[in-house]
């Protein structure tokens, strides 16, 4: 089923490289690598991405099947995202198919987006399965701790945005356990109609939402019955420490930026 291929929010718990570096510099790298997809203007480029992608993907002990599997629920997007530009930018036109056109500038641009959406979640997909939920949030309050002195609530904001990644899973093991329940009652979710496949998913969002709410409901008793307040005063278990190799990643990650400005200015 579609909903068990989506890997965003999981966390696949190996021994790796990937895995021991600090989340700050996990993040900071995911941020780099975002930019650089944007940076990219020709087409060879996109070699050089998939090429760092695939090291960093191997020195996490990942299967790429597990990466590959992430991007099947959003293969319509993408594939929709193609459409769009490849029909509708105007241009050189190269062939016609009725009213439609497909042009080289269409072409360039839909190839160049999808190569873009791949490559974001991916990335995006390996940062979450190679870091921890309380890692995540201890780096990314870490990364914002400059703006606790302007009164930001960095730690509310790290807190809200792992619990965030951490209820997908459990939103989607709920979903699959309503579509079987509903299933068993005669729903149709398999139906080749994109309507009739629209239609069925009403009934489900009802029952889903209760669950959600009631979930957070459970969750914020569970956080006031252990005396949670926020950042103010709180310790650390672990202590994140930047270590050599975390060094080493970033200078790394750095050398791959410098490379895609290279690519892209000269």
């Amino acid at each position: 089923m579609m909903l068990k291929d989506i890997t965003i929010g999981q966390f696949y718990p190996v021994k790796s490289f990937v895995h021991s570096l600090d989340a700050r510099i996990k993040l900071i790298s995911i941020f780099i690598f975002m930019v650089s997809i944007f940076l990219i203007k020709d087409f060879y480029v996109y070699g050089l991405v998939l090429t760092f992608l695939y090291s960093v993907v191997k020195l996490s002990n990942i299967p790429i099947k597990m990466i590959l599997k992430g991007l099947k629920p959003l293969r319509l997007i993408i594939i929709f995202t193609f459409i769009i530009n490849i029909f509708f930018i105007p241009g050189e036109i190269i062939l016609s198919i009725g009213f439609l056109s497909i042009t080289k500038e269409g072409l360039n641009q839909a190839i160049f987006m999808a190569m873009r959406l791949l490559l974001l979640i991916s990335g995006t997909s390996i940062l979450t399965l190679t870091t921890s939920p309380m890692d995540l949030t201890d780096g990314i309050e870490r990364l914002l701790n400059p703006l606790k002195k302007l009164g930001f609530p960095a730690h509310e904001l790290a807190m809200m945005m792992t619990i965030s990644l951490r209820f997908i899973p459990t939103l989607i093991d709920e979903t699959d356990k309503i579509m079987k329940a509903q299933m068993s009652r005669g729903a149709d979710f398999e139906s080749k109609s994109i309507i009739n496949r629209a239609k069925s998913l009403i009934p489900l969002l009802v029952p889903l939402f209760i669950s959600a709410f009631r979930r957070a409901d459970e969750l914020s008793i569970a956080m006031e019955a252990r005396c949670y307040r926020g950042g103010i005063n709180r310790t650390k278990m672990k202590v994140c420490v930047i270590n050599k190799n975390d060094y080493i990643s970033l200078i790394v990650v750095i050398i791959y930026l410098s490379i895609i400005l290279v690519t892209r200015f000269i």
